[in-house]
């Protein structure tokens, strides 16, 4: 937990998110010296992935699922770290290290009033091989989600855009996530060959969302969900303790918030995606009622400290929602034990 003055002293503005090179972060890390942290496998991708397979991890509502993630991950100790905390939260990581590569970091740097600073370090491990191993995991999954924070990685475009032809050649569903705005503003037309051209999920917050659609931020987030929703056929827009929408076919969806004491707003709109894959994994088509999920497993992550949403949270979370699952009769087509992601 750090302080407004802090944050001054360093020269960040709170509720950023921010690219640093190596010094820059040792000159962060030198300041935090004598300050409690937590290391923790993270990541926004990560932290979806790890609150599916919690929710997913026994056969409530359907077989449990198996979650895989791919990405990119350097030789050193960090690395190590990383893929052994992933596989004891169940989430298998496929992809190789990096020969001599630095794993990347984030440090998040999170104020009392429960907003939080980050800071990204890409480390030299930036690279994403597409090898057939991958391609046949991609062949043989349902669901398959692109990070956006992976447009910031060189030369990183041709290799989604393999994953995702062969995606959709296997009849997957391409979920993007937005990830940051200004991410989505440096790389807006690598995101629309993405979104336009394979996106059947989109996830993003009110701002990421009216930085997808070139709106002013007078606009509402509501005008953005619409707007996106005449591209993709599912867009999943947060805003905050406002609430959230589900876009369809032009239409939006108000999920208004549960109630919400915050300690930590880290993780939110990651939890929330969970609960929406989760949803379509589970065969649910009632779109009210799966954003009530998404949005109740976003609180009680909110509602602690840490990205992570707990096993027993989220098993508490699958159960209820399988009860309420049961006494509706309208199903999907889109069921899965199946799940990756980059």
């Amino acid at each position: 937990m750090v302080d407004d003055e802090f944050l001054e002293r360093l020269g960040l503005e709170k509720g950023t998110r921010k690219v640093v090179n190596h010094e820059e972060r040792g000159r962060v890390l030198q300041a935090m010296d004598g300050c409690s942290y937590k290391a923790a496998a993270g990541g926004s991708l990560s932290n979806s992935l790890v609150a599916l397979a919690r929710l997913g991890s026994k056969p409530i509502g359907g077989p449990a699922l198996n979650v895989a993630m791919a990405g990119s991950i350097g030789s050193d100790p960090l690395g190590g770290f990383y893929r052994a905390k992933l596989h004891r939260a169940n989430v298998n990581f496929l992809s190789e290290p990096i020969k001599d590569g630095t794993t990347g970091t984030v440090i998040v740097l999170t104020n009392s009033d429960a907003q939080r600073t980050m800071l990204a370090y890409q480390g030299t491990s930036s690279t994403i091989n597409y090898d057939s191993c991958l391609a046949g995991v991609v062949s043989k999954t349902n669901i398959f989600v692109v990070e956006g924070y992976l447009f910031e990685l060189p030369d990183t475009i041709k290799t989604i855009i393999k994953a995702c032809e062969e995606a959709r050649r296997s009849g997957a569903l391409v979920a993007v996530t937005a990830s940051d705005v200004s991410c989505i503003e440096r790389h807006y037309d690598d995101f629309w060959e993405i979104v336009g051209n394979y996106a059947d999920i989109v996830f993003a917050n009110s701002d990421e969302a009216r930085a997808l659609c070139h709106f002013s931020s007078k606009e509402s987030p509501i005008s953005a969900t619409r707007y996106l929703s005449h591209f993709v056929p599912i867009v999943s827009v947060t805003d905050g303790p406002k609430g959230s929408y589900i876009g369809v076919k032009g239409e939006a969806i108000y999920i208004p918030p549960p109630p919400c004491v915050p300690v930590d707003t880290c993780g939110a709109g990651d939890a929330y995606a969970s609960g929406i894959l989760y949803g379509i994994l589970r065969g649910i088509s009632d779109l009210k009622g799966m954003g009530a999920l998404a949005a109740r497993i976003a609180a009680t992550v909110v509602g602690q400290q840490g990205t992570r949403l707990r096993v027993q949270d989220a098993i508490d979370l699958a159960e209820s929602f399988a009860f309420n699952l049961e006494s509706s009769t309208v199903r999907s087509d889109v069921g899965s034990d199946h799940f990756s992601c980059w």
